[in-house]
């Protein structure tokens, strides 16, 4: 074992090269540099990392070494320069900026041992189970990767692709900003996303503007906006509300502070679907993050500071869309009917028709208040207020002989008279 501790001690990084990059669409819109990362041990391993985690580390590392860092005296700097992560300018900046991210690692460990060395560099470029596994729950979206080279095979990429090509999109509504982190924009300008945010704010550009705007004000160019979204995930996932929220509209729901519920429906415009209970409704994903984790969900921490609720689709008025047919949106009623039809096949039992003859007995998944719309059959005002038993109760005896074959009458007649 001791040995063993001692070879690990002794592996560190011994080159670092920059592949190129990829655009990922999980959970949210972004984008991962590449890097090759060669071992002492002579394995080589390919890593992904966003830039700001890029930066983070530099700004680390500084402080771990502040006299190499320039921080005592500036002659005495031998840690690179990295720019601060920002907003896409013009397509040349992504280029540049790969330029920099390359020249950068082969700085990085060309410096003396006791840096390049260091356990904190090894620590940041190890391999971790998101490159070896990145989470992609949509088959159909696939992470589109930008590299060009022919030397991939063998481990030497050195040539990186062009600038990244960012998604435009519609404007379906007239925006007006009312912030200093948003941009005014009229129906029908042509915008290209940057950053597409869970909590529903986009960042985007338009000409020479950037700034955020609502998820539901934009549209792709090729389709209907509802085709970028999951479908329903009635087994859901986890969250817990990292703050409270009263419902302003009939198809929402009210949480209280750290309320653990399950989200069965991501929707693009910020407002999730989901379940306590028997109930459902939508709630501000803004408010959520995962449960069994104090880190507040990665949607919430790239927002700007103060920056208010998305407005839903259903509230922008004047929306004018350049697509004819839109997947219809459900009503609450659907969610919570196939809710409930789902918990039923997990538990065992098959699923009941919303209509069958069972439907209007009151049972554990049965809606409150008739929300199925199923007609009541005769005597059910009565029912309603009972519980069923677990076990029916056992008949009379004069009600067994009304209701029993002529044959059981008289053995139940000569038992009588015998006894």
């Amino acid at each position: 074992f001791g040995t063993l501790h001692l070879s690990m001690e002794e592996n560190y990084v011994r080159h670092v090269e920059l592949l190129g990059f990829e655009k990922r669409s999980y959970p949210s819109q972004h984008y991962v540099y590449m890097l090759m990362v060669k071992w002492s041990d002579l394995s080589e391993k390919v890593i992904y990392r966003t830039y700001p985690e890029i930066y983070t580390f530099h700004k680390s590392l500084k402080e771990m070494f502040p006299i190499e860092s320039g921080e005592i005296e500036k002659k005495d700097r031998i840690i690179p320069k990295l720019p601060a992560p920002r907003w896409l300018i013009s397509e040349k900046s992504p280029e540049t900026r790969q330029i920099t991210l390359a020249e950068y690692c082969h700085s990085l460990v060309n410096l003396p041992p006791h840096i390049s060395r260091s356990r904190h560099l090894a620590d940041f470029l190890a391999v971790r189970p998101e490159d070896e596994n990145p989470a992609a729950p949509n088959a159909l979206k696939k992470n589109e990767t930008f590299v060009v080279s022919t030397e991939l095979a063998r481990g030497n990429v050195s040539v990186i692709s062009g600038p990244i090509i960012l998604d435009t999109y519609r404007v379906i509504a007239d925006f007006e900003k009312t912030s200093k982190h948003e941009i005014n924009l009229q129906t029908g300008d042509l915008v290209e996303i940057v950053e597409k945010n869970q909590n529903g704010w986009w960042f985007c550009q338009y000409e020479s503007k950037r700034g955020w705007i609502p998820a539901s004000y934009l549209e792709p160019l090729d389709g209907p906006e509802e085709a970028e979204e999951d479908e329903p995930n009635y087994e859901g996932e986890r969250f817990v509300t990292a703050r409270a929220y009263t419902a302003e509209q009939e198809d929402e729901i009210s949480l209280e502070l750290g309320e653990t519920i399950t989200v069965i429906h991501k929707l693009l415009d910020g407002w999730w679907v989901v379940r306590k209970g028997e109930e459902t409704g939508h709630f501000p994903s803004m408010f959520l993050h995962k449960a069994g984790t104090r880190e507040i969900y990665d949607a919430d921490r790239t927002k700007p500071q103060g920056q208010k609720l998305p407005p839903r689709r259903s509230t922008i008025r004047n929306a004018k869309s350049i697509h004819n047919k839109s997947r219809q949106r459900l009503s609450q009623d659907s969610y919570r009917r196939n809710s409930r039809r789902y918990l039923q096949q997990r538990a065992g039992r098959p699923a009941e028709p919303s209509g069958g003859p069972r439907s209007a007995a009151k049972s554990p998944m049965r809606e409150r208040k008739n929300q199925d719309n199923i007609p009541e059959t005769s005597g059910s005002e009565s029912e309603t207020g009972k519980e069923v038993p677990v076990v029916p109760a056992r008949p009379s005896p004069e009600l067994i002989l009304q209701r029993c074959s002529d044959n059981t009458c008289k053995r139940v007649s000569t038992r009588g008279s015998s006894s």
